[in-house]
């Protein structure tokens, strides 16, 4: 009698651990919402830095005038090579935000390819 109900305990954790650990897991489209959030919050940011090089650009070339006028060309070069370091910034925010935006919509694709999977898997079983 022991033995039958050690085995039947058993079988049962043997069939239903893997069970709950999958019911536990998200599905691939709550994944792909999250990466899709992921991904504008990336853009978000990255639109805030560019703006922010930008500005910093505008700021040096006004520093740089003036260091210019005051006759002080040392300053005035370390303006210059402030507004390569940010034209640098600039360029490497576009990148990222090139990659982003295809990030974006690999994941949107994803998504609709997902819901429609799961769409025609529905519709599949309830035909038969």
């Amino acid at each position: 009698m022991k033995n039958r109900t050690l085995i039947a305990a058993l079988v049962a954790l043997t069939l239903g651990v893997p069970a709950m650990a999958a019911a536990q897991q998200p599905s691939d489209t709550t994944r792909d919402r999250h990466e899709i959030r992921r991904d504008r919050r990336d853009l978000r940011h990255d639109r805030r830095d560019s703006r922010q090089d930008r500005r910093d650009i505008r700021q040096d070339r006004r520093e740089r005038r003036q260091d210019l006028r005051e006759g002080d060309t040392t300053a005035a070069r370390q303006e210059t090579r402030d507004i390569r370091q940010d034209k640098r910034d600039v360029r490497s925010d576009r990148r990222d935000r090139r990659s982003d935006r295809r990030d974006l919509r690999q994941d949107r694709r994803e998504l609709r390819s997902d819901r429609h999977d799961s769409t025609a898997a529905d519709t599949t079983h309830k035909n038969p």
